[in-house]
């Protein structure tokens, strides 16, 4: 039996996309990812949103940002969040459509 030919993925790309789905499997960064899918929010507007403190929202944005799943801009002190990329709110859309469909 001739062994199967496959393309392996490196133990790097394994270890990212492990801590994506990590970052995914954590209901507050669902909220905020979910939030940022429809606008661009301040720290203070998220916190408001999601009622929680802006200490709290804050510690969850660096881990985002640190995945590139979100960036910011500064406008004056106030700083900005949006998504930065567009796979990982299609696959936390799709989850969601998913769930709703069942």
């Amino acid at each position: 039996m001739k062994a199967c030919d496959h393309d392996f993925l490196s133990p790097e790309l394994v270890e990212e996309v492990s801590q994506t789905f990590k970052a995914l499997a954590d209901p507050t960064r669902i909220k905020i990812l979910y939030l940022l899918s429809q606008e661009e929010c301040s720290v203070g507007h998220i916190s408001e949103v999601l009622e929680l403190s802006q200490s709290a929202v804050s510690h969850q944005l660096a881990l985002l940002r640190n995945l590139h799943l979100v960036r910011y801009r500064r406008a004056g002190h106030t700083f900005y969040y949006s998504c930065d990329d567009d796979h990982v709110i299609t696959l936390l859309k799709q989850t969601i459509r998913h769930i709703e469909h069942d």
